[in-house]
């Protein structure tokens, strides 16, 4: 058992020391949807070492972005972080770094859309550690690309849905045994704005997503005596590998990886059923009270934002020239749009 310092695993001699309140970062200012626990209120760092300390925690996709960060996060506040991911030498370069800061964490490399690995990896992780404590359910792949442009396309949903559903549903049933067994154990799953909102050109993505919400939401209610709890994360945009081939999303706000696992370490600490932003619960509420009016605005930012050249195997030349290249010019887009298609 790696040793760490009392700065490292946020102890209480930290906690006596902060007399000011850190101002709060777009990630912090999040809506969950139940309380948190008074007691686990005096300080993020604080409280996530008193959450993890000497707990075994999975997270998958932990060779970059989000999935990476969160391991850090968490090995720095006194968990065994357990890192998955397809490729090897990237895995290595994650526990490197853990490793260099004092933290205790041990590779696996695996591939979560194949099942017969997902299987192999919870035996080898129950075999080496006893039991998992928390899993972060992070590993996904994304796809943009409209209906229209998918009917010839029908891999790309079963391909969404092995990883972002099946895998991670896969590692749930594998792990979830031994906590109904323990009667303690929390399931926190990556999901996506998109399951609140639904925007267009992501219907792979945001099925595959919401398969899993409403499994987790099911489950809950069944393993609720047993002490084991399911979170869902509805992630915002995060500026990460895996949205930097899609050039159009220079031009919207994004969260950093940092800002992003700062909202699962607070899941991590609060566990309630959800967290999510307020443009997430918002687009949630418009669906709800005002379905033809959201719909309305989300077929406008259709026609807004084509298909990317990739998408449509087409050249990104003319597409490229039509592309908002700011936030303000995606505004006066987006604005001049709406009102070509209002008659006063």
């Amino acid at each position: 058992m790696v040793t760490t310092s009392k700065a490292a695993t946020g102890g209480r001699g930290t906690e006596k020391a902060r007399t000011r309140t850190p101002r709060k970062t777009r990630a912090q200012a999040t809506v969950s949807t139940s309380a948190p626990d008074p007691a686990k209120t005096l300080s993020p760092l604080s409280s996530l070492g008193q959450e993890v300390s000497n707990k075994v925690v999975v997270v998958t996709g932990a060779s970059s972005g989000i999935g990476e960060t969160c391991a850090i996060k968490l090995a720095a506040a006194g968990a065994t972080v357990i890192l998955a991911a397809r490729t090897p030498a990237k895995l290595e370069e994650t526990l490197a770094r853990i490793k260099a800061e004092g933290g205790e964490a041990f590779a696996y490399p695996c591939d979560i859309a194949d099942m017969a690995d997902c299987d192999r990896f919870c035996q080898t992780v129950l075999e080496n550690h006893g039991h998992v404590d928390i899993l972060i359910n992070n590993a996904g792949r994304s796809i943009r690309r409209s209906v229209q442009n998918s009917f010839d396309r029908f891999h790309d949903f079963e391909r969404t849905m092995q990883l972002n559903y099946f895998g991670a549903l896969r590692l749930i049933f594998g792990f979830a045994p031994l906590m109904l067994e323990r009667r303690q154990g929390h399931i926190i799953n990556i999901s996506s704005i998109g399951v609140l909102a639904s925007p267009p050109r992501f219907s792979a993505y945001v099925a595959s997503k919401a398969a899993l919400d409403a499994f987790s939401w099911c489950a809950a209610s069944e393993f609720a005596d047993s002490h084991v709890r399911f979170t869902t994360v509805n992630m915002p945009l995060v500026r990460t590998a895996m949205i930097a081939p899609t050039k159009l999303y220079d031009a919207f706000p994004a969260l950093t990886p940092d800002e992003a696992a700062d909202l699962v370490m607070k899941a991590v600490i609060e566990k309630p059923k959800r967290v999510a932003t307020g443009l997430g619960l918002v687009g949630a509420v418009a669906q709800a009270l005002t379905p033809d009016i959201s719909e309305f605005v989300l077929n406008q930012a259709y026609r807004l934002f084509p298909d990317s050249a990739a998408a449509r195997g087409s050249d990104t030349a003319a597409q490229m020239e039509g592309l908002p290249r700011n936030p303000l010019d995606l505004a006066r887009k987006l604005f001049a749009q709406i009102l070509g298609g209002v008659h006063w």
